[in-house]
């Protein structure tokens, strides 16, 4: 795009009726969007003042490439009428492309993120429709198309919302920009909200990533090429222009289906973003449990180092002078004259007559006369009784008791994970609710790392202390009863091992 491309925006800068220019454009996306082509200038008369020229600036948006204004004749009774100029007035290329960019930004900027499980069942039903597609030797180009376009747009709105969420809740968590007191009233809500998504996400996965993994190259670029075919068939009849219409529509569907396939399966070595994503949430909720611990011991009146700072922010900018700051700097923060010159008061009048500036090198500058008990001895101190030393072996014996209790909890739960060989989920040993949860969280993990079903996956845990090998189930289920109720799942085998 050529720079004389970008006038269409020029009316967002005109010093005067910016807003008149904008109020006139969003008319016409509004009638664009109910199919209506033209507008005449009686159907604007309310768009803008009645004090404002309308015509004016109809004409200054065409001459700026926005609108296209083309002669009115449907009105005509006569030839004064048809001799005054009268025009109807509609979008240009370019003046739609830069106000649809416009209202992108207008409903985009500064609207919350969301975690949209919706459109995980969306993406679903749409990868059902295009693997029965698959299935038929001819496909039904419409159906698939649509299909694929659905799906491009669930996942497109999907991993940007997710995107703008997770920066929503690190803010949150930061509590930047954030009222406390609101906080805590939602918190719960919030990590209910987090809680499901994560459950329909660690299933929808599975689900979608199931549905890829039969969707081979050959069948990828059967389908693509399909739609790619289909929207070269619009372009206009030059030989040379649809041949390159369709490469840069194949390449582009590729890249787009290539994002998808990545985001939900990941590559070898690398973990998908669901994955990353499903982290995240559940990493957060902690995270913002520690947040409500911390804004509890603010209101108990708990040491709070950032409120002091704050507070310490707030006096320097009170204070009159910089003298005044300087003093509160050097009691804030200790910043004291170093105490073995202990300059004497002869010392202190000689630098008051002859100033010495600051940046005068220590060979140039006068001497400083110290104590002969320091030149004699070493030392300034004067003799005394020592400060006494804090006695911490009851820290430090609290410290090794609870470093003691992780340790055995530990050695408890490896107790009930670890195998040497292949087992199902019924046949571990399992006795608490955590190597349930850890057992499930392996499991998750290593699924989300298989291409195939039938295939043999051995990957390691996030934290890095486990080896994981699952081995795919023969269709068969396995259950592991425990107090709180009965898990069922797929038989797969599973071998937990010491990571090396």
């Amino acid at each position: 795009m050529t720079e004389a491309s970008y006038g269409v925006f020029r009316y967002l800068a005109a010093t005067e009726h910016a807003d008149a220019y904008r109020s006139i454009m969003r008319e016409f996306a509004a009638a664009k969007a109910r199919f209506i082509v033209h507008l005449r200038p009686e159907e604007l008369a309310d768009t803008v003042e009645r004090t404002v020229n309308l015509s004016a600036l109809l004409a200054q948006l065409v001459e700026w490439g926005n609108l296209k204004a083309d002669p009115d004749t449907s009105k005509v009774s006569s030839v004064e009428e048809f001799n005054r100029a009268r025009f109807v007035y509609q979008f240009t290329l370019a003046g739609e492309s830069a106000e649809r960019v416009l209202g992108d930004f207008d409903r985009t900027f500064g609207a919350a993120g969301a975690l949209q499980s919706w459109a995980l069942d969306d993406i679903v039903d749409q990868l059902r429709v295009i693997r029965a597609q698959l299935d038929f030797p001819e496909l039904d180009e419409a159906k698939s198309a649509l299909a694929l376009r659905t799906l491009t747009d669930r996942f497109t709105g999907l991993a940007e919302n997710a995107q703008a969420f997770s920066g929503d809740l690190q803010r949150t968590i930061d509590l930047r920009g954030v009222d406390t007191d609101a906080f805590i009233a939602y918190k719960e809500r919030l990590i209910g909200y987090l809680q499901r998504f994560i459950q329909d996400l660690v299933s929808r996965t599975a689900e979608i990533a199931g549905l890829l993994e039969p969707i081979s190259a050959s069948d990828e670029d059967r389908i693509l090429r399909s739609i790619a075919l289909r929207e070269a068939a619009d372009v206009a009849p030059d030989a040379e222009g649809s041949s390159q219409a369709l490469e840069m529509s194949l390449t582009l569907w590729r890249e787009r289906f290539a994002g998808f396939r990545q985001w939900f399966v990941g590559n070898t070595g690398t973990a998908s973003q669901s994955q990353q994503l499903r982290h995240m949430a559940i990493n957060s909720i902690p995270a913002m449990l520690g947040v409500v611990q911390r804004l509890g011991d603010r209101r108990a009146g708990r040491s709070d180092r950032a409120a002091d700072f704050r507070t310490l922010a707030l006096w320097f900018a009170e204070a009159p002078t910089d003298d005044d700051r300087h003093r509160l700097a050097a009691v804030a923060f200790g910043l004291y004259s170093a105490r073995h010159l202990a300059i004497d008061d002869h010392t202190l009048d000689e630098r008051a007559k002859h100033p010495v500036p600051p940046n005068t090198p220590w060979a140039d500058a006068p001497p400083i006369e110290i104590s002969p008990r320091l030149r004699a001895t070493g030392s300034y101190e004067r003799r005394g009784s020592p400060t006494k030393v804090r006695d911490r072996a009851a820290a430090r014996r609290a410290i090794a008791r609870s470093v003691e209790a992780q340790r055995i909890e530990l050695a408890r739960l490896r107790e009930q994970l670890l195998n040497d060989s292949p087992a199902e989920v019924g046949d571990f040993p399992l006795v608490d609710v955590e190597a349930r949860a850890v057992l499930l969280h392996l499991l998750s993990d290593a699924l989300a790392h298989r291409g195939r079903p039938d295939d043999v996956v051995v990957t390691r845990s996030i934290d890095g202390s486990y080896e994981v090998e699952v081995h795919p189930a023969d269709g068969s289920r396995s259950t592991l009863a425990m107090v709180d109720g009965v898990l069922e799942g797929p038989a797969h085998r599973i071998r937990i091992g010491e990571a090396r």
